[in-house]
């Protein structure tokens, strides 16, 4: 069978030019994902193109994604990122991976003691935020997960991702070898510090000297990722296949922009990730700020009103002028000026080259992808800005416009009267508020009210509540398209 491993490819493609049996397994990735195989394994393949780097990644699927880790291997870790600009394309192989597991094929065990491996100096994830199974209104280890309450009664045979890091840092501990650095990669607010707190409260209810001596040991630095990365469609795959000349099952498709910033707080070593373009701060959560109210907040703007409008991808609502002028806005006038930036950043230049990003019409980034999971994405996206609004008594419609769009969205029906297919952990909670008031401006002050979404001082705040069923109002009266123009 050809493959990315024993096929000629042809000149213009980017492959490894560096010894990849020199790669040790020094990092252990849990989320073998699209974003993480555009973004953090694609940094440690270009580090290694740069210097004699020895980092490589072993990546785990710990839930679902047991092909996608079958087909990597019978590529020998191989696979291949396709930057797609307006302009150009440029396609990439990726040669960091050294190993692979997932615990359907391997074992739980076998993962555990990978990550237990002396050499391992990182364990860094991509587990979305439902992997760091907290509660969103409190930021706690949710006792209540039926993944916390199997991992704590059985912690040998663990599920979740904090359960696996714990139990790797127990056996460490056991063994008298040193910790590794915990490294998130999700887009979680002060990401290193939401698995601290995770991972710290789960190991104490399973043994407080263990919490102590990960809390001593451990580090846990915060970093702010920034690349989008479509979901790989069938249609992605296949125009893979045409450019590479062989099928590529683990490949993937984003825009050429990227970013990283990252707390530089490692306590066994790190790569040289600032060789392929990442920055080391000693403060990330102004940059993360930056990316989660301009980019994110203004995506899932986007998201709602564009799903809502018509518009499949992001691209699409960029053709209408009145979405792209109320996006920059939203950026500017809604974003920009609640947040507090080291001196010398040019927020109208970035939220410029987020226009651009999002404009891209080679990435079909469905509008649909970005609406899921909006019940934990508002509160950091779009909280703590309205928050700053109403503390300052400044202008917030766009915000409010973005939340009644959630709302719109979450009833499940769209304008044409289609199902909308919704994907959120709080659904059924969403779906049930909506079947009581169905198209009524009466759902806002009742959806406002989930104190895991909208703090009491937002929910329960009148200006808050008439902007917002203002904006819903004129959803249900005028449609997303003329609501989102009239801003």
């Amino acid at each position: 069978m050809n493959t990315l491993s024993n096929t000629q490819l042809n000149d213009e493609i980017i492959q490894p030019n560096y010894n990849r049996t020199a790669l040790k397994t020094k990092i252990v990735h849990l989320g073998f994902g699209a974003f993480h195989r555009a973004h953090q394994a694609l940094f440690t393949d270009e580090v290694a193109q740069k210097s004699d780097s020895d980092w490589g990644i072993c990546e785990v699927n710990l839930f679902g994604g047991e092909a996608l880790i079958s087909a990597l291997r019978q590529q020998d870790h191989l696979y291949s990122v396709v930057e797609k600009g307006a302009e150009s394309t440029t396609i990439k192989v990726i040669g960091a991976v050294t190993e692979s597991f997932h615990p359907a094929s391997n074992g739980i065990n076998t993962i555990i003691e990978k990550m237990a491996e002396p050499q391992v100096a990182i364990v860094s994830m991509t587990i979305t935020e439902k992997g760091y199974c907290t509660d969103p209104a409190t930021g706690r280890l949710d006792k209540n997960n039926p993944l916390v309450i199997a991992d704590l009664s059985n912690p040998t045979q663990p599920s979740s991702a904090l359960g696996y890091i714990v139990q790797a840092l127990q056996l460490r501990r056991e063994r008298g070898q040193n910790a590794f650095t915990v490294m998130s990669c999700d887009n979680v607010q002060e990401n290193g510090h939401v698995a601290k707190a995770a991972i710290l409260e789960f190991a104490a209810l399973l043994n407080v000297e263990l919490a102590a001596w990960i809390e001593a040991h451990v580090t846990f630095p915060c970093t702010m990722v920034d690349r989008i990365v479509p979901a790989a469609t069938e249609e992605t795959l296949n125009e893979i296949t045409t450019l590479l000349g062989v099928q590529d099952p683990c490949g993937i498709a984003c825009e050429p922009f990227r970013q990283w910033v990252i707390e530089d707080n490692f306590v066994a070593g790190r790569p040289e990730w600032n060789l392929a373009g990442a920055e080391f701060v000693e403060d990330v959560v102004p940059y993360e700020e930056m990316k989660l109210r301009m980019l994110n907040g203004s995506h899932s703007f986007l998201a709602y009103l564009g799903y809502l409008g018509g518009y499949e991808h992001i691209a699409d609502t960029m053709t209408d002028q009145g979405y792209r002028k109320a996006a920059f806005d939203m950026m500017m006038r809604a974003q920009a000026s609640s947040l507090s930036m080291p001196e010398g950043t040019d927020l109208n230049a970035y939220a410029t080259s987020l226009i651009d990003r999002f404009t891209n019409p080679s990435l079909k980034h469905k509008t649909w992808q970005i609406a899921m999971d909006g019940s934990q994405k508002i509160p950091q996206r779009m909280g703590s800005s309205l928050q700053f609004h109403l503390n300052n008594q400044t202008d917030f419609r766009w915000l409010a416009t973005g939340i009644a769009g959630w709302m719109r969205y979450v009833s499940g029906v769209d304008e044409q009267g289609q199902d909308i297919d919704v994907r959120d952990p709080m659904v059924h909670h969403l779906s049930d508020i909506c079947s009581q008031h169905g198209l009524n401006a009466s759902v806002v002050p009742a959806l406002l009210s989930i104190e895991a979404i909208f703090q009491t001082e937002i929910g329960q705040n009148e200006q808050v509540i008439a902007a917002v069923t203002l904006a819903y109002q004129s959803l249900i009266d005028n449609g997303a398209k003329a609501t989102v123009a009239a801003l």
